[in-house]
């Protein structure tokens, strides 16, 4: 019995990996749209002192603003939602293959090959360079330099 309830419960684990509950209140936890996309009605609409419409008008715009707006995308979300969900899932996991498949392994595979052309320059550096620049510091290391004032 307690076999199965293991077995069960390593089944769900399996499962939540793949669906996940999401929370249908906090639809945006990580704030990506915090910025970009609140746009209320005092946002776009302002009239300034002095210059103000009926009241009836401003209600009145106010509620279509608002009642427009949120239509619109509940009608676009509907019609385009599911569609461009299937689209950004494919392209996110093309770029997810992409980058497991050929960017990580080509950037795996020239390290290890640059590995062994940097050793061999290193070996050329201190075999060519190394005695010049020694010979060079010897010769210049005996230059005195003195300042003098004349009047």
């Amino acid at each position: 019995m307690a076999e199965e309830q293991t077995e069960l419960e390593e089944r769900i684990i399996i499962k939540d990996q793949h669906t996940k509950e999401i929370d249908l209140v906090n639809r945006d936890p990580k704030r990506i749209n915090e910025d970009v996309v609140k746009v209320d009605f005092e946002d776009v609409i302002a009239e300034p002192v002095g210059t103000y419409s009926f009241d009836s008008v401003w209600k009145t715009s106010y509620t279509t603003f608002t009642v427009s707006k949120y239509w619109c995308y509940r009608l676009l979300s509907a019609i385009l939602g599911i569609p461009l969900a299937v689209v950004w899932g494919f392209l996110f996991a093309l770029i997810s293959f992409c980058h497991i498949w050929a960017v990580v392994p080509c950037i795996k595979s020239y390290l290890i090959e640059i590995q062994c052309v940097s050793r061999i320059y290193s070996l050329c550096i201190h075999t060519f360079c190394d005695p010049l620049f020694e010979a060079l510091s010897k010769i210049c290391s005996n230059i005195r330099v003195a300042l003098r004032k004349e009047i």
